[in-house]
This record gives structure tokens, C-alpha cells and sequence, in this order.
């Protein structure tokens, strides 16, 4: 009798259950391309389609809603996301609890990217960011800091950091670095066939 595969990854930790599989950064570095990318691969992947592609990102955001509760306490959800994929943005990364083991990918662009690509959707929605850029900039990079701080020191994450930029220009070696966090089970030809280089906008 055959045994149904259960990739590594997937396999149950000391703690119990499977790795959640986090992807990371902060809005606009590139996190829904991951998440298409990693679907792409074979990876299933938590997401409720609430908020629905648009000009900002034609291929859909790739969300759970209630991420978003994470800093009130609710994460009952996540027995639900052992061995898938899910988006969280940086600033909840510190209200994961630390019963589950977690292999996190934090997406990192050029900050002027980051930048410009959120006042262009800001700009869609006919809001103003009241922020200055170099302000906005400097509070970004101690946040990420400060959130990278907080992942290294977390025995129960296993991190990758993948550039947004060297991603897109050259995926090849970024694709088989991501592969080899998830031991080799993903495909990479059609991780690679969902990266679109048409959706990098905002170039610096």
C-alpha cells in the first residue's frame, strides 16, 4: 500500500503539527508575488479573497482576514495554516504565539520603492500621506530592525530573506534558494513562470 508524501516541512515538529509557512515584509516589498510563487510551486497556500485584485496588485493580495487580529489575541486560526502559506505583514510578525513552529520569508525591497509604490496606491484611493518620505523611510528601517531583531531571537522560526529586486532581475538563483528552505519539494519552473516583470513598477 502506498503512503500518501508529506513533505518535510510538513512533517510534525517537537511542539507538534506542521510548520506555518509566513511570508513577510512590509507593505508594497513584495509579498503577494511570493505567496502566487509559492502556490505556483505546489504549496497550499491560506487565503479567504476578501480583498480582491485591483490596480495596485492585478494578481490579487493574497490575504487571511483575520491576520489582521493577530494583536487582539486571535489566533486560533492558525491550526488551520500548519503546512500552508500565509501572508503577514511585518508589524504582526511579534503577536505569532510561540506554540507553533514557523519558516518565515521576509520580503525586502529598495526603500524608495517601498515608498513610491505606496504613494501611488494612496494616490489611487484619493488619500494624501501626510508623512514626509525621509521621515516614512527612517521609521521603516527601525521598525525592520527591530522586527529582525525580534525573528532571529525566536527558536521556533526558520528565516529567509529574499530581495524583491534581485528576485525579479535575476530569479533563477532566488527561486532554488527558496526551494532549498522548503527541502527541495517545490517546482521551480512554475514558481518561476509566475514571476510577471510587467508588475515591477515604481523602479528606482
Amino acid at each position: 500500500m502506498f503512503k500518501q508524501w508529506v513533505w518535510p516541512f510538513q512533517r510534525e515538529t517537537k511542539g507538534g503539527g506542521a510548520s506555518v509557512v509566513i511570508v513577510s515584509g512590509l507593505p508594497r516589498s513584495g509579498t503577494s508575488m511570493m505567496m502566487k510563487m509559492l502556490e505556483a510551486g505546489g504549496l497550499p497556500v491560506l487565503v479567504d479573497h476578501v480583498r480582491t485584485a485591483d490596480a495596485d496588485n492585478p494578481q490579487g493580495y493574497y490575504e487571511y482576514e483575520l491576520v489582521k487580529q493577530l494583536d487582539k489575541g486571535n489566533h486560533a486560526w492558525l491550526a488551520q495554516a500548519q503546512g500552508k502559506g500565509v501572508k503577514v505583514i511585518s508589524a504582526l510578525l511579534p503577536h505569532l504565539p510561540g506554540a507553533y513552529h514557523y519558516k518565515v520569508i521576509f520580503m525586502q525591497r529598495e526603500m524608495a520603492e517601498v515608498l513610491a509604490s505606496q504613494q501611488k496606491m494612496l494616490e489611487r484611493r484619493g488619500e494624501t500621506d501626510v508623512v514626509d518620505d525621509r521621515v516614512m523611510a527612517q521609521m521603516f528601517e527601525e521598525h525592520l530592525a527591530q522586527v529582525r531583531g525580534w525573528l532571529q531571537n525566536q527558536p521556533n522560526i526558520e528565516l529567509l530573506d529574499v530581495h524583491y529586486n534581485q528576485l525579479v532581475a535575476d530569479p533563477h538563483p532566488a527561486v532554488r534558494l527558496i526551494n532549498g528552505f522548503f527541502d527541495q519539494t517545490l517546482i521551480e519552473a512554475q514558481m518561476l513562470a509566475a514571476i510577471d516583470p510587467a508588475l515591477y513598477r515604481n523602479r528606482q
